[in-house]
């Protein structure tokens, strides 16, 4: 019996073995550097507005300034600050380590201010 038609099919199925583990370490790459970047826009939102909420007897423009500096020190930049009499809301984007393959920025909010009194 001739094997002689089966020869380098082994080395077909190997190349496809490793085009799929390729995909899958790809792909978990990919959604690793989202979740990190995630949680990185989320800490700095929470630092950024409790720093602008520190900051806030100085007026909105002052505690907004603050934000965005704090937040820059923490790898994001402020899409969006509001004072809304004593509580500050700010809003955050952090790159993504694998943004040139089109994902966009992971972005996230924080409110800082007084603890409403019951």
């Amino acid at each position: 019996m001739s094997r002689s038609g089966e020869r380098g099919s082994a080395t077909l199925v190997a190349v496809a073995m490793m085009a799929v583990l390729m995909s899958i370490t790809l792909g978990g790459t990919v959604v690793g550097s989202a979740v990190i970047a995630r949680h990185r826009a989320q800490a700095a939102a929470d630092l950024a507005a409790l720093a602008a909420a520190g900051r806030i007897a100085s007026g909105p423009q002052s505690a907004c300034g603050f934000a965005g500096s704090v937040a820059a020190a923490n790898g994001a930049k402020v899409s969006g600050c509001t004072v809304e009499e004593l509580d500050v809301v700010v809003t955050v984007e952090v790159a993504v380590s694998l943004g040139s393959l089109g994902i966009a920025p992971a972005g996230a909010a924080a409110r800082a201010g007084p603890v409403p009194s019951a």
